[in-house]
């Protein structure tokens, strides 16, 4: 243990010296006697004795709470400082603990200081340091390559796998991973038992099971009648919140196109986002899999030939395309959607006729929307059927479009209007939109979706507040679906399933949701955002939080708290059935469909 904690520690030097080696090597020794040169060395050589001190400081408490080195859970309290720093300030004498740790490290320079003076003092011609230099260099350079974090598991005691790692080291190493560790943070259930109950909860009736391996959940769907190989056009709406829409309590008139339309067509009234941001969605209306701990599947390497809603209307002969308004290689989102059989429309698709207005985050929805009529017009005039999943960008910061086309000013500050204009041009170019496509010949035979990636301002870094999740679905084919209102619980795993029961499709499926509209549905969703992990019914939310915490909140209070509970708690199991398997099917590719064919192949 204590072999491998140094090879860690030397790595992480190795990878920190990196800068400092390449300025002593190509600064001349006249430079290096410069008081101004040799005083910013000091003050640096200083600040690094400081921050090391504040890193022993830190990773204590740190440990303190978790039992572990830096983690993810690190690196997410430095991505959401705001809601962190209050927790911290209330928690730990802080205001304390920066001034000792100041003292420690001016104790410490003093005793440093003369070696650095000398050093700096001391010539050494150009091919000495480059020697130096290059041995040096060959330390990061054989850690990148033969040090992995998977080296560091000595043991079934995590506590000694732990101690044989590095704190700063692997803070950087979660920079890269963005990954937590289920089974070390969550409270876990046994597998089998969990796995018997996880491949309950997802049957449906005209099911049935390839493999009884565990969590293996590929499945044959069968539908009895013939299937409709309608168009699609499922359209992910960025940060369009339920509360937005005047059926929700809305009273600003910001949505007055989905407001009249969502009256003709199926909406889900009680329908939640996974997460709280825009890969999360994508990530569970494509993939059907409840969130993870840590970055979104879509972000994460090895994600592709995945079991898709993409894939299985590529293998019934459709056109399969995502569509952007911005640049697709953000968020990984062109790689992820390119390796599941998607075709990729981005903004670096479109000529300078087809832009009209665009700004840092992409093409205006109006455009975007333009060249989803263009795209379908192709593919219906080459008699095939198409399936576009489009990402829209309009409704973000800094909520910029083209002037004249609504009421409202576009931008932020005194002239602007903020978040309402960004609604309302969205809802303006869905009803542009709209009303093209039915001046097309593939329109009756077209499905539309409609539902948000996630709501606005849903961070809840600290808890999972329910309505910060809640956003509208709304399927709308007049020639094919009746309107009405569906008051089902339910999340965004469930589209996929619900939109292929709704064209009779026969497929494989390896999806954790459940069709909506199906009789025995019972009403449940999954929420969750970089940490906790929630479950909810009509009555309760369940949390899984790292630390091996379970909590409750009483969805019918009116002053809802958290309140602790254990894994023996009614709906514990259940939940965990769905996360604990979530995470064992991606670590172990079971939803890959190029693995599971060729297992079939060989059954």
């Amino acid at each position: 243990m204590f072999g491998l904690g140094l090879v860690y520690d030397f790595a992480f030097i190795s990878y920190f010296s990196i800068p400092f080696v390449v300025l002593l090597l190509v600064l001349p020794n006249k430079w290096l006697k410069n008081i101004i040169i040799r005083f910013a060395a000091q003050v640096t050589a200083f600040l690094i004795l400081y921050s090391i001190c504040f890193g022993f400081v830190a990773e204590w408490f740190f440990w303190e709470e978790f039992k572990a080195r830096f983690n993810f859970i690190s690196v997410d309290y430095l991505i959401y400082r705001r809601e962190v720093t209050d927790n911290i300030v209330q928690t730990y004498p802080v205001f304390w603990i920066l001034p000792v740790l100041f003292v420690i490290a001016a104790v410490l320079f003093f005793f440093l200081r003369p070696s650095l003076v000398k050093a700096m003092h001391t010539a050494e011609n150009f091919s000495r340091r480059l020697a130096i230099a290059i041995c040096i260099f060959l330390i990061p350079f054989a850690a990148f390559l033969f040090l992995s974090q998977s080296q560091r598991r000595l043991s079934d005691n995590n506590y000694v796998n732990e101690l044989a790692s590095n704190g700063p080291y692997q803070l950087f190493a979660a920079f890269r991973n963005n990954m937590l560790d289920f089974r070390q943070f969550y409270a876990t259930g046994d597998d089998k038992a969990l796995s018997q109950m996880l491949k309950k909860q997802v049957q449906e009736a005209g099911t049935h099971y390839y493999h009884k391996g565990l969590y293996n959940i590929l499945r044959r769907v069968e539908d009895k009648k013939p299937p409709k190989k309608l168009n699609v056009i499922l359209i992910s709406v960025e940060s369009l919140s339920a509360k937005f829409l005047s059926r929700f309590g809305k009273q600003k008139n910001i949505t007055p196109f989905m407001d009249e339309w969502f009256k003709k067509g199926k909406l889900f009234t009680n329908f939640y986002a996974t997460g709280t941001r825009t890969v999360r969605g994508l990530e569970a209306i494509t993939l059907s899999i409840p969130p993870t701990p840590g970055r979104s599947i879509i972000k994460r390497p090895d994600n592709k030939n995945m079991y898709s809603l993409g894939k299985v209307f590529k293998d019934m002969g459709y056109d399969t395309v995502f569509l952007y308004g911005g640049r697709g290689y953000f968020d990984n989102m062109n790689a992820f959607f390119s390796g599941n059989g998607y075709r990729i429309v981005d903004q670096t698709n479109f000529s300078d006729k087809e832009i009209t207005f665009k700004n840092a985050w992409g093409v205006s929805d109006e455009d975007l929307f333009n060249r989803t009529i263009t795209e379908a017009n192709k593919v219906y005039a080459l008699k095939k059927p198409f399936f576009f999943h489009i990402m829209t960008t309009t409704n973000h910061q800094p909520f910029t479009y083209p002037e004249g086309k609504i009421d409202l000013p576009p931008g932020e500050g005194g002239t602007g209007s903020g978040r309402d204009g960004g609604v309302k041009f969205t809802d303006y170019a869905l009803g542009r939109l709209v009303k093209k496509a039915k001046e097309q010949p593939w329109f009756d035979d077209t499905v539309f979706v409609i539902l948000a990636d996630h709501c606005a301002a849903s961070a809840g870094k600290i808890g999972l507040p329910v309505k910060k999740y809640h956003i509208p679905l709304f399927i709308y084919a007049p020639k094919y679906i009746k309107p009405g209102e569906i008051d089902r619980l339910s999340s965004q795993i469930d589209v996929g399933p619900t939109l292929l029961a709704l064209l009779n499709f026969s497929y494989d499926s390896f999806f954790f949701g459940k069709n909506i509209l199906a009789p025995d549905f019972r009403g449940r969703a999954l929420i969750a955002n970089y940490q906790k992990l929630g479950f909810m019914d009509d009555k309760e939310l369940l949390i899984l939080s790292p630390g091996k915490m379970i909590s409750l909140i009483d969805r019918r209070s009116k002053t809802p708290s958290l309140k602790k509970i254990t894994f023996s708690y009614p709906q514990v199991k259940e939940m965990t059935s769905y996360y604990q398997g979530a995470d064992y099917v991606f670590r172990n590719k079971l939803n890959r469909w190029a693995e599971n064919n060729a297992d079939l192949t060989k059954d």
